[in-house]
């Protein structure tokens, strides 16, 4: 089964730059025909490409408005980051009142949810003892990212389910009990702050079929919301979070409300692939659990969001700080709950293919060697003129039959210089028949 994804190309705005194959953590575009493409079996939906592209090129594909008309009952799901885009004295309450006027029925704060998963996240870590470190389930990227390029890693990822599922797990389930609506009946709609958190939703990981309906963007709902917001305050039927959900939105976060002090918290999607080798070269078995984060300052500074990362942390900060540490879940309860298995991911997470040189095992072992003997004679300066991120890339598509030696600007100067030699040559040779 092929990835889903969100990531997606405008043609008609690329101008062919090489912003985007630099930026790529995991090396999934190449520019051909003065257009980028993307190797949709190496992208992990990132958003990197959107970060950096100059020219809009590259947007994330998510629901639209109009969505909310296939249901009866719409729930808004509203991350911790999202609460950040707005001034400090806009309320969570405020917000919530917007969105019913946009067209929900009611609002489920992710960062109660967050609160639950941290408990349970806890729980895990006291009772297995085993494999070190463990790795946290909540970033879609990072997931795609091992699954792709990290396959020995993914016995380290906590089975345990990201509070977004759970929040839609648990927003379905009251509204069910309360109003008597048919599940296929609700609608919950997750404003999300990446593209990846839209592409698990389409295609969840570790889990059979998502809870969520549908990923709105971040950019999107933030005009909305502002032409909507007033002095009323919407009472929701669902409880509110406090401060240690509301934390998961920012690098840290999520550690903190774990409450584990043997951690470790990494955000950027370059860094954590550092960690992540790190970890594949067994050097941090002495760490119980890491928090990696594709975005850097976390899901506060993701490729939808609106608000500067810092100044949005700050907000976060302070809003987290002003709803205090006390909680409205039970923790009991939350316990009783993961001890039934209500927060394991249901499937287990399996690696995917991103490169196959052949089928044939041992016409794969020939073309590594070809790869290397190609790689040795390029020039090794990473440039990126021949569309793809560096040397190794291009030996890797040269093998593959989708890219050509002189490709490579050097090779192609080296070639055309031998030629203008041999073409000197013959041009000072006279045929036999010819007197000097």
């Amino acid at each position: 089964m092929d990835f889903y994804h969100s990531v997606n190309l405008d043609i008609d705005k690329c101008k062919g730059c090489t912003n985007c194959i630099k930026n790529c953590p995991n090396e999934a575009i190449r520019v051909r025909n003065g257009k980028a493409n993307i190797q949709h079996n190496k992208c992990i939906d990132c958003g990197e490409c959107i970060r950096v592209c100059p020219h809009n090129a590259k947007y994330a594909n998510t629901d639209g408005l109009e969505t909310l008309k296939n249901y009866k009952f719409k729930i808004a799901l509203t991350a911790p980051a999202f609460y950040a885009q707005f001034k400090e004295n806009i309320t969570k309450q405020k917000i919530a009142s917007a969105l019913i006027k946009i067209g929900f029925d009611e609002v489920y704060e992710v960062p109660l949810a967050a609160e639950e998963v941290s408990v349970a996240i806890r729980e895990y870590v006291k009772e297995h003892k085993g494999i070190r470190p463990l790795i946290s389930s909540a970033c879609p990227a990072v997931l795609r990212l091992i699954q792709i390029r990290f396959p020995e890693l993914l016995k380290n990822i906590i089975p345990i389910k990201p509070p977004t599922e759970v929040a839609g797990m648990r927003a379905k389930e009251a509204v069910i009990k309360k109003y008597g609506y048919k599940a296929s009946d609700i609608g919950v709609f997750f404003i999300s702050p990446c593209p990846a958190k839209a592409a698990f939703i389409k295609q969840p990981i570790g889990m059979k079929k998502s809870y969520i309906d549908g990923a709105l963007s971040m950019t999107d709902i933030y005009g909305e919301v502002l032409k909507n917001l007033s002095d009323d305050n919407f009472k929701s039927i669902f409880k509110h979070s406090c401060g240690i959900g509301m934390n998961w939105g920012m690098s840290g976060g999520e550690s903190a409300a774990i409450g584990i002090e043997n951690q470790l918290s990494v955000d950027g999607i370059h860094n954590c692939i550092d960690i992540l080798e790190q970890i594949e070269l067994n050097k941090l078995f002495d760490i119980d659990y890491i928090e990696c984060q594709a975005c850097s300052g976390g899901c506060i500074g993701g490729v939808l969001a609106v608000e500067n990362r810092f100044v949005a942390t700050t907000k976060l900060r302070n809003m987290s700080k002003r709803a205090g540490s006390k909680t409205e879940i039970q923790t009991e309860e939350i316990i009783k709950d993961f001890k039934y298995g209500f927060y394991d991911l249901e499937e287990k997470i399996i690696a995917r293919d991103s490169i196959k040189l052949d089928e044939d095992i041992s016409k794969a072992i020939h073309k590594m060697e070809i790869l290397e003997k190609v790689l040795k004679e390029l020039p090794g300066l990473d440039c990126g003129s021949c569309g793809c991120p560096n040397c190794r890339a291009l030996a890797e598509d040269i093998v593959q039959g989708l890219a050509a030696e002189t490709d490579c600007v050097f090779k192609l100067r080296e070639k055309v210089k031998n030629m203008a030699s041999q073409l000197y040559e013959f041009s000072q040779k006279l045929p036999p028949t010819m007197g000097s």
